[in-house]
């Protein structure tokens, strides 16, 4: 059995069409006996089904995917597996844990294809902080600027306002790479590099509006743990993963818990805060 990974720098790189590397895991037993990172070889989706075809992959982790992608993986065989972020070794094992896999199981509040799976406690927003949110996150208006439309590398830190980091480009060495006005990234960090010059470093505050929104009541639900299997073992603070009825993984962080019931916040983590970023532009192209 093969596995294939959207990959950059040791994480799941969030855009399965652009993706430049997947890491390719062997597996027998139900593990992990080698592993290689390979090219992609070619842009689109049906180039990079074909290639993870030709490589007998099985199985596909990956973050944000379009329905074209994943029309084309179905035609070639490959199983996906949508919405993971974070360390790809991670996703892996917990992939043959069962825990990124759809057990059918049915809710009223999304639909049917819940099922539940381990994310580890604490997780980051990843590259960009939207960059690992499967590209959209929140409402992204109309800009204009140079650099709209044309692919940006990005170098930043991320501070909250009493100057915790909460991630950087700069500790991962590599700058972040995205279409700017494209949707890709939070609107107040588009908004920051749509007209920077290469060279330039700016510093920006952005409040809820222009970052992840302010938290939503409709996103805190409850479930019936009968209905979820895998919930009986969570405990509150924990986060994991819910699928959708589109059999895609989504992270969520368990509440509250009773003898028969389970609260779920599916508010990204980010929702409600101010955010302060260092953005120095690297390369337009």
């Amino acid at each position: 059995m093969k596995i294939a990974v959207t990959y950059d720098n040791g994480k799941i790189f969030q855009h399965f069409g652009r993706t430049e590397q997947f890491k390719v895991y062997e597996v027998e037993d139900n593990k992990v006996v080698s592993s290689e990172v390979i090219g992609s070889n070619g842009v689109g989706h049906g180039a990079l089904a074909g290639l993870l075809s030709d490589r007998s992959v099985d199985v596909l982790i990956c973050g944000g995917i379009g329905g074209g992608a994943q029309a084309a993986l179905a035609e070639a065989g490959v199983e996906l597996c949508a919405g993971a972020q974070g360390d790809a070794d991670q996703a892996v094992e917990a992939y043959l844990k069962g825990e990124l896999v759809s057990t059918g199981a049915n809710c009223d509040h999304h639909g049917e294809g819940h099922t539940c799976g381990d994310h580890e406690e604490g997780h980051s927003c990843g590259s960009g902080c939207g960059d690992s949110c499967g590209g959209g996150c929140g409402a992204h208006t109309t800009l204009t600027g140079r650099n709209v439309g044309k692919t940006c590398r990005t170098h930043y830190r991320g501070t909250f306002n009493d100057g915790t980091q909460f991630d950087s480009s700069y500790d991962r060495g590599e700058p972040l790479e995205f279409v700017c006005g494209a949707g890709q990234m939070i609107k107040g960090f588009d908004a920051a590099v749509a007209d920077m010059e290469v060279g330039q470093v700016v510093d920006v505050h952005l409040m809820p509006e222009e970052a992840y929104g302010m938290p939503d009541p409709n996103a805190i639900f409850t479930l019936e743990i009968a209905q979820l299997p895998g919930s009986e073992e969570l405990e509150a603070g924990q986060q994991v993963y819910l699928t959708n009825q589109f059999g895609q993984p989504f992270p969520v962080k368990v509440t509250a818990k009773d003898d028969t019931t389970i609260t779920f916040d599916a508010n990204h983590e980010m929702a409600g805060k101010e955010l302060n970023f260092r953005i120095e532009l690297v390369e337009v192209k």
